[in-house]
């Protein structure tokens, strides 16, 4: 079976990925052929004539037929093509393993494929395309308090935690004269070592946003005074602090406090994907209370308002099977787009609306 695609969109590519990379195989059968744009096709074909070849030396009769198949079915696929398209062509062919039959994908990616690369493994190899889906913009987000801390990043719509800390901080005590206030030393210098190493674990783990010139900004959070003797404990990389957008009392050092420190960063992230999705539903949700007539909901009052150009904004998930077909007719009625996915309401908004606009008037 083949799966012939030749340009592919953003959207498409990343539902593709999700379903690739749960694909898997005993024995190294599946290929991932990587073309960047220029290459001849000939050179590639000769490529995997050899491969075939060599697969004849494949001792298990059913790994050598699958490997054989899949490179026969991927020589095929580029005798399609006098050239390689503008942006590169990859090519993934493997049995299912849910079918147990042989299928291909094949098409250009929406960023220029960056590496000539062959192989047959037990899994596809994705990780060339997996930035193409990335938000290209990350906002690193440290939530502190003495004796935990809590990283993560904020990628477009979606939190994703990094990482985690803790560590043992000894509580006050009531000894009273010089014992007291030696043991109140020791608690501080272990919050300050706790902090120090806290910082050096964000560090550790946002510094790659920043050096692959993603990072767009950190936010940092905790309840009290935390977060300044967390910020002065010196652990956290100079660059890092550099791009601190600010400070925000959380009283949840977790991955609700990280939806809570977003919510309140709001006017400072403004245009961000996720703190845009939570102000359009939360604009919806309003005039959904009032029932003041700025709203539509469901595929086809939604889209017969679009159409109408009467849509100030859509909010629409990423999954819906007209994303594109809806984003580019919202783009010519100058419709703002807002993508519903990664806040905490998203699924309920999917499953109560579907889609759903706010209107430009009653």
């Amino acid at each position: 079976m083949s799966k012939q695609k030749v340009q592919i969109s953003r959207t498409e590519l990343k539902k593709l990925l999700k379903e690739l990379e749960q694909w898997s195989a005993p024995a190294t059968t599946l290929l991932s052929l990587y073309i960047p744009p220029g290459r001849p096709i000939g050179d590639v074909m000769e490529l995997l004539r050899k491969e075939l070849s060599v697969a004849d030396n494949v001792k298990l009769k059913k790994t050598r037929e699958a490997v054989k198949a899949a490179l026969t079915a991927a020589m095929e696929r580029l005798k399609m093509f006098d050239k390689v398209p503008p942006n590169g062509l990859v090519i993934f062919c493997g049995m299912n393993p849910k079918t147990e039959k042989l299928e291909c994908f094949t098409f250009s990616p929406p960023d220029r494929v960056p590496v000539f690369f062959y192989r047959t493994d037990k899994h596809f190899h994705t990780e060339f395309l997996r930035e193409m889906v990335e938000e290209p913009e990350v906002y690193g987000l440290i939530l502190v308090e003495r004796g935990k801390v809590v990283i993560g990043a904020l990628k477009g719509s979606r939190i994703e935690v990094l990482g985690e800390a803790t560590g043992f901080i000894p509580g006050k005590h009531h000894r009273g004269g010089q014992s007291q206030r030696r043991f109140d030393r020791l608690i501080e210098q272990a919050a300050e070592a706790f902090y120090k190493h806290a910082g050096e674990k964000a560090s550790q783990l946002l510094l790659p946003y920043l050096e692959s010139k993603r990072l767009k900004g950190i936010l940092i959070g905790g309840p009290a005074f935390s977060k300044q003797d967390f910020l002065e404990a010196g652990g956290l990389d100079y660059r890092l602090k550099q791009k601190v957008i600010g400070l925000y009392d959380v009283a949840d050092v977790d991955e609700h406090g990280l939806h809570e420190m977003i919510q309140m960063a709001a006017d400072d992230i403004k245009g961000q994907k996720y703190a845009e999705a939570t102000k359009a539903l939360e604009e919806f949700k309003r005039h959904l209370v009032k029932d003041d007539g700025y709203i539509v909901y469901g595929d086809a009052e939604t889209i017969e308002a679009l159409q109408m150009g009467l849509l100030k904004t859509l909010l629409i998930p990423e999954d819906h099977p007209h994303f594109e077909e809806l984003s580019e007719l919202a783009k010519n009625y100058g419709t703002q787009v807002v993508v519903i996915e990664g806040i905490p309401e998203a699924e309920w908004f999917k499953k109560t609306f579907g889609i759903a606009g706010i209107k430009r008037f009653k």
